[in-house]
């Protein structure tokens, strides 16, 4: 049984010890700045015999710990998981893997070099609805593609933001396309292939209290021939509308709906190998909240990959993939011009000031 510990008891944190309890991880350790939100988390899930701490290096030099999920605000990712990877620790990073492509190469190159594990949080790649739409994808019924679509339609106020003051900012956070839509912009990424270029424009339209975007629209261009269309808000009225994916090809056409991309809602193969209707309800799943049910077959996966010396299946690269795409869109938007891909070197905090 793997040691486990997290960093960070804040919102995200209930689907990671749920994940961990599920997978039967022996939980060692939990770590926040605030105390309150440890002793809540350790009441809710009766971990009253697992240590508390308040600095997370106290906790790693205190503790026999195999693997660590880092939860916190999105800027201390990167610092806190070059840490934990020089410690030679396992690691499960929420999304995004970082705010700054050198903190998440230097991690990716850190985990190769001490053959640990590095996973990316992007839980809907394990979504039922997800797995089925990636193995018509393997398996080339879309034929040609065509263009996909991810739209994020979604509402966050100002009670919201005030729940944690690093939300919205660039250096701790990024805005919409960061935090509320990178795992559909991570899905788009994964199932249209690498890309050539982007072009975007951000915007700041109802959160003149924030610093980052709270309106992303983009065209990306794949290297297969493919489009991609990106579109992400936290200004729709009054609450979350919808989270889409869309795959359009010569023989094929799909929509992925609900609340996390959880329910196909159009599958349409020019091969009628599967009943259209069937597969709608046999994918179909009615999660919560838009979190969804990937984190524990992610960390199933996760165990596995430790246990037999291989790698996860969402993996650093995947997080730096879906991280450089929206650091992408920001530069473009920044710039009025198109970005080429790859980018060696990019920061949330290039675009401090941008909505000043």
């Amino acid at each position: 049984m793997l040691n486990f510990a997290i960093i960070g008891c804040g919102r995200i944190s209930y689907n990671h010890f749920v994940a961990a309890i599920d997978n039967q991880l022996n939980i060692v350790a939990v770590c926040d700045v605030v105390p309150e939100m440890m002793t809540e988390k350790s009441e809710k899930y009766n971990l009253d015999s697992v240590k508390q701490y308040t600095d997370y290096k106290e906790m790693i030099e205190k503790e026999d710990i195999d693997l660590i999920a880092i939860c916190t605000e999105s800027g201390k990712h990167g610092e806190i998981g070059l840490y934990c990877l020089e410690k030679n620790i396992h690691l499960i990073i929420e999304k995004p893997i970082a705010l700054s492509l050198a903190e998440a190469d230097q991690m990716i190159d850190l985990a190769r070099e001490k053959e640990l594990v590095l996973c990316s949080c992007h839980q809907n790649r394990f979504n039922k609805s997800i797995s089925k739409i990636r193995e018509a994808l393997e398996e080339g019924r879309f034929g040609k593609l065509f263009h996909g679509a991810a739209h994020v339609r979604w509402n966050r106020g100002k009670d919201y933001y005030e729940q944690a003051a690093w939300r919205g900012t660039w250096e701790q956070d990024g805005g919409a396309l960061m935090n509320q839509c990178l795992h559909n912009i991570d899905l788009l990424h994964w199932m249209m292939g690498d890309i050539d270029e982007v072009f975007a424009y951000t915007d700041q339209l109802n959160h003149d209290y924030l610093e980052a975007e709270d309106l992303g629209l983009a065209i990306v261009k794949f290297s297969n021939g493919s489009y991609g269309i990106i579109e992400g808000t936290t200004n729709v009225y009054p609450k979350n509308l919808e989270e889409t994916l869309y795959i359009f090809g010569s023989d094929g056409t799909v929509k992925a709906g609900g609340k996390s991309v959880n329910i196909i809602e159009e599958w349409s193969f020019k091969d009628g190998l599967d009943d259209p209707e069937q597969v709608k309800e046999e994918y179909h799943e009615n999660p919560p909240n838009v979190y969804g049910f990937g984190h524990t077959p992610l960390y199933a996966d996760v165990i596995d990959a430790i246990t037999n010396k291989r790698q996860p299946y969402v993996d650093g690269k995947a997080g730096r993939d879906a991280l450089e795409l929206v650091l992408a869109i920001y530069k473009s938007a920044a710039t009025g011009k198109p970005v080429q891909l790859p980018m060696k070197e990019c920061s949330t905090l290039d675009f401090k000031g941008r909505f000043d």
